[in-house]
């Protein structure tokens, strides 16, 4: 069901030659649409922009759509849809399974790279953003038709590990007593004892190796460690409603047995080359090299990263890679996305995404962390909104609060606004849908419910809501192509303030007849949209509140 923007912008295009860039009119008086087509046509042509905006009106065919266009002004066109047209397209959407989001015109296998916490480390503000923000690209990408393979690339390999096992090994701990808190201590003890004991820190490196080589006793503790961080960050995800399982995990040590082979790889084909006893690919535009491997034979992240990006096209077949990771590793990520390009790991057709986002601050502006200066654990900030609000309503301020900033800008958590059911907030719009649900629950009890069809739409705030009901699935498609969930939470909040006018000038159960049947179907169908956008935010939409 194509949109009934884009079914206007492309008749005009045809008649044009170039987009329209159809925009919502600005006053009421305008129409519905406006275009400054024939302003731009007027430069190249050489004529006057109401001339040219006159045979544009003369050979467009829009009579099955809208009232005959206006020119106003120095050659804007005005459109105004037929409020027939109108209500059948609103009547369709309520029928539609996914309320009016069209299936992208080429299906792709996506991946996408999210929320990625640390092994015997507690989930803590830092990775709220990213799983938030992850999960929201994960529904709408799905919706729109995609395939999309969630990569939870949790680190769970590295030094760190060595004395972490040594550690638990040297005071006999039993591991499966330990839940994700006590395992995080333990990684604070263990690192204290590596800086401070020599001799520890030589047995430690010295476990790296066995853990790397597969020793069996190394390597049964360090999964014992996974389990338990495992258990800890599912009941995050619980709590946050978010769709990452066991299923998506891809954590660091996935790559491992890759690295040696893909540094073979990148040395036969000349990408790589030795400098200064590392080995190296040098990038045009960029002013150090990405070092694949350390002077001391070690591997880092980057090479990891390489890794990830091959395995993803290889073996994933994915179209399209998304990295929703924190704006601080922007510079590492334009760089492992050209080499990789360098490499040929990355060919043409595929592309490879960083969705940069901001912090998180605290109420006095600055990174919000602990008195110490620590990151604050993610359960702390949940249960510092569920003080204020039920668990449903607190988890739609925090994940409204946090979508509907644009994603690379910091903010502030502050639950106290975020928490309010006035303003642009999620409980706002959960408020909205509860509403809607009650009128027609209202309606069902008096016997009132008609047939689910719009077809009146006289009054300006029935056709102003209804306009913006039609445009979901244009909005939707546009989050899915630029990954900008703000988009989405201003369209609903704009949705949410169209109906709440329609309601204070529209009565629906005190009026009659068709005008009554009419105004409880597009009760329904704006309470179908607000539960489907909420749902693709990942918040719930409750029928009471």
């Amino acid at each position: 069901m194509s949109s009934l923007p884009s079914q206007l912008s492309s008749r005009i295009e045809a008649v044009t030659g170039i987009d329209p860039e159809l925009r919502p009119a600005t006053k009421p008086q305008f129409g519905h649409f406006q275009s400054n087509v024939a302003l731009r046509l007027a430069k190249s042509e050489g004529r006057p922009p109401r001339e040219v905006a006159a045979s544009i009106v003369e050979r467009l065919d829009l009579a099955d759509l809208c009232e005959p266009p206006e020119i106003a002004g120095p050659g804007f066109l005005n459109l105004r849809l037929k409020s027939s047209v109108l209500a059948s397209w609103v009547t369709d959407q309520l029928a539609a399974p996914g309320a009016g989001i069209e299936p992208a015109e080429t299906s792709q296998v996506v991946v996408i790279d999210y929320s990625a916490p640390n092994v015997a480390k507690q989930m803590h503000v830092g990775h709220l953003r990213g799983t938030i923000i992850g999960d929201c690209l994960h529904r709408v990408l799905a919706a729109v038709g995609h395939r999309v393979i969630p990569q939870n690339h949790v680190g769970d390999w590295g030094t760190q590990f060595g004395m972490l096992v040594e550690q638990i090994l040297e005071d006999q701990i039993d591991v499966s007593g330990l839940d994700l808190a006590a395992a995080e201590e333990l990684y604070k003890r263990a690192n204290a004892h590596f800086k401070a004991d020599p001799e520890f820190a030589t047995a430690a490196r010295q476990r790296v190796v066995a853990l790397q080589s597969g020793d069996p006793e190394t390597r049964a503790t360090w999964r014992q460690l996974i389990e338990v961080s495992l258990v800890g960050f599912n009941a995050a995800y619980a709590r946050l409603g978010v769709l990452l399982t066991d299923d998506d995990l891809a954590g660091e040590s996935i790559y491992n047995d890759d690295l040696a082979p893909l540094v073979a790889e990148l040395q036969a084909s000349g990408t790589a080359v030795v400098d200064d006893g590392a080995l190296c690919v040098f990038i045009e535009g960029f002013n150090s090299p990405m070092i694949i491997r350390k002077s001391d034979g070690g591997f880092g992240y980057a090479t990891t990263d390489l890794a990830a990006v091959r395995h993803r096209v290889r073996d994933l077949h994915a179209d399209r890679i998304i990295y929703v990771v924190g704006s601080p590793q922007s510079f590492h990520f334009e760089q492992v996305f050209a080499a990789s390009r360098k490499a040929g790991f990355l060919p043409d057709g595929v592309s490879a995404e960083h969705v940069a986002y901001g912090q998180i601050l605290g109420p006095d502006g600055r990174r919000f962390s602990t008195r110490e200066g620590s990151a604050v654990p993610l359960t702390s900030l949940l249960d510092a909104a569920e003080e204020q609000a039920a668990p449903p309503v607190a988890l739609a301020a925090i994940k409204y609060a946090d979508l509907s900033t644009g994603i690379n800008k910091d903010y502030v958590f502050d639950v106290d606004r975020m928490v309010q059911t006035t303003g642009n907030t999620g409980p706002y719009l959960q408020y909205a849908h509860a509403r809607m649900a009650q009128v027609l629950r209202r309606a069902e009890a008096e016997g009132l419910t008609g047939r689910a069809l719009v077809t009146v739409l006289e009054e300006p705030a029935e056709q102003q809501l209804a306009l913006l009901l039609s445009r979901f699935g244009e909005t939707v498609a546009g989050v899915a192509q630029d990954l900008q969930p703000h988009k989405l939470c201003t369209y609903l909040y704009e949705l949410a303030g169209a109906l709440s006018v329609f309601y204070e000038q529209c009565p629906v159960l005190k009026s009659e007849g068709e005008v009554r049947d009419s105004r409880l179907a597009l009760c329904a169908a704006t309470k179908k949209v607000l539960a489907a956008g909420l749902d693709l935010l990942g918040i719930a939409a409750p029928d009471r509140m």
